[in-house]
């Protein structure tokens, strides 16, 4: 068992690095039972097991991994994400998947450049990243001319 010392600056060094993924400001409006932090809203990540580098500055979860982000509408499920505080990137690994305001993305590997709002995907050998994006075409919602 993990003395309570480690386990409380475990768990600050946690709420800490997650904290700063948050941005100024958010473009999502409060959800029920999202509590803010500082000058964003709050990333919260759900896994099997979560540790923290204070070194590294890298937060690491692992098995079943689930995050919510409310201030950039996404959602992401992954087996394991890492999220590299001093570079502002989160990479999910193993059966990756993204859904941002209706959009989605399924990779092998998925790095989200959080300052740049950008997503790379990368797939394992001889397969191929998956995505689908909803977009709206301006010409449709014109009332068509009659004949």
């Amino acid at each position: 068992m993990m003395p309570y010392g480690k386990l409380r600056f475990f768990a600050t060094t946690l709420a800490m690095s997650c904290a700063a993924v948050a941005i100024a400001t958010p473009t999502f409006p409060q959800q029920r039972g999202v509590p803010q932090s500082g000058n964003g809203q709050a990333l919260s990540v759900r896994s099997d097991i979560q540790e923290a580098d204070s070194k590294t500055g890298i937060v690491t979860a692992r098995g079943n991994v689930v995050i919510v982000y409310p201030a950039r509408q996404m959602q992401a499920t992954a087996t394991q994400a890492q999220y590299f505080s001093r570079e502002r990137r989160i990479v999910l690994t193993g059966n990756a998947y993204v859904l941002q305001n209706g959009n989605s993305l399924r990779a092998e590997t998925i790095t989200y450049l959080v300052d740049e709002g950008r997503f790379i995907a990368v797939p394992n050998d001889n397969q191929q990243v998956e995505s689908i994006y909803y977009i709206t075409d301006p010409d449709r919602s014109a009332p068509s001319p009659n004949p």
